[in-house]
């Protein structure tokens, strides 16, 4: 069990008898009043937001979400295919907004863990930086600044993504998976 002020992002609870992550928490205190944890709390299951106030004396259950590694295959018609990590004839798929944003960024054969709740899959813990290659960009125009000197990048995923004027075609680039942001160049063609 969690305490009032024990939870905080990235942990998960039991509401309601569904699984929720806290995305952000502040306890604060209102006058002469008693502390309070304000929260707000994403559904593992259906990923609605809500905002939830704990108070000193309320405990939350914390949500027995194991982590197991499965392999990414590929995405048919808004599926996203998955085997076993060590077996592949085990295949398994699940729906595109499960993986949420996040999905453009993973590569076919990357192992990643899936997250379950009474043994079903509920959301996938990826990378926060994946390494990726730029198959498409168009060429750096110089003097081309008024843009802030960035310009669009396909990557080796489909993702398209914001890069600095000198990364080039066949760059690998590090890229943050929650923010769909570049982060460096990793290496050079």
């Amino acid at each position: 069990m969690y305490e009032y002020n024990e939870i905080i992002p990235r942990t998960y609870i039991v509401l309601d008898g569904a699984p929720y992550e806290c995305i952000a928490s502040h306890v604060f205190r209102k006058q002469q009043r008693k502390p309070v944890n304000q929260t707000k709390l994403r559904n593992l299951i259906t990923g609605k937001v809500v905002e939830h106030a704990f108070h000193v004396s309320e405990k939350a259950e914390r949500a027995d979400i194991t982590a197991r590694k499965v392999k990414y295959l590929y995405t048919s018609k808004g599926q996203f295919w998955f085997c076993e990590e060590k077996n592949s004839s085990i295949r398994s798929s699940v729906d595109a907004s499960l993986l949420g944003d996040q999905g453009r960024f993973v590569k076919p054969n990357e192992v990643i863990d899936a997250l379950e709740f009474d043994e079903k899959i509920i959301g996938f813990k990826l990378p926060i930086k994946a390494d990726l290659r730029i198959v498409d960009s168009p060429p750096a125009v110089k003097g081309n600044t008024i843009s802030g000197g960035t310009k669009l990048a396909t990557l080796e995923t489909g993702a398209i993504v914001n890069v600095p004027l000198f990364v080039e075609e066949g760059d690998i680039i590090r890229v943050n998976t929650e923010t769909g942001e570049y982060v460096e160049r990793v290496g050079k063609k």
